[in-house]
């Protein structure tokens, strides 16, 4: 059985100040065309669960449909660290990781409505200690790996360097930290920043296993 953990897109869902609110309507009615409903999104690339491409925060970085869709599936570790302020490798190292995707809940309930005033963020620390581990995909249940309002954004370039692409807003309330099969595509955009995913998780073991 397959747990989905994406957020579920609708009008009132958080974005980014800046960013281009989620809408979706309905533009030809079935009665209107005779055969079909048919709709428009309109949205941002970082809306909702999603994942960032290089060219996000690189200039001269991958672009959403240069990537690899197997760096998206595979084995993963789901840990939680919650009610602190920064994912640290003191806490992190503490677990048995196994695969090459690694999943942080920070939190016990996910409230999709409220854009956040703060956010745990990585450690660098932490991410050299990932790399080591062969991590390949970092994902988290927050809006971002690095704080809210850093401009250098230095944990995405971090990660970058270190070969971990990122996973942000994952919903992880009703996951039990543990191993998972796991898949979160991105659609495939010519030229795009980042996409929105349908993320799952298939449960296969406990940590303690």
């Amino acid at each position: 059985m397959w747990m989905d953990i994406t957020q579920m897109l609708e009008e009132d869902i958080a974005h980014w100040p800046e960013d281009t609110p989620f809408s979706y309507e309905r533009t030809v009615t079935k009665a209107e065309s005779g055969s079909v409903n048919i709709g428009k999104i309109t949205t941002s690339t970082h809306i909702g669960t999603h994942i960032d491409a290089p060219f996000h925060f690189e200039e001269d970085g991958d672009t959403v449909d240069q990537l690899d869709i197997n760096r998206y599936i595979g084995e993963a570790t789901v840990i939680a660290i919650e009610n602190s302020e920064e994912l640290g490798f003191e806490a992190i190292k503490q677990f048995d990781i196994r695969g090459n995707i690694l999943l942080i809940k920070t939190k016990r309930k996910s409230d999709t409505t409220v854009f956040p005033e703060s956010i745990p963020v990585l450690e660098k620390r932490a991410v050299e200690y990932m790399a080591a581990q062969g991590i390949k995909l970092f994902g988290t249940d927050v809006t971002s790996v690095d704080p809210i309002d850093s401009k250098t954004l230095d944990i995405h370039h971090l990660l970058h360097e270190r070969d971990i692409m990122i996973l942000e807003n994952a919903v992880l309330d009703d996951v039990a930290p543990g191993y998972y099969e796991f898949v979160a595509l991105p659609l495939k955009i010519k030229g795009a920043d980042g996409s929105p995913v349908r993320a799952a998780l298939q449960y296969k073991a406990d940590l303690n296993d």
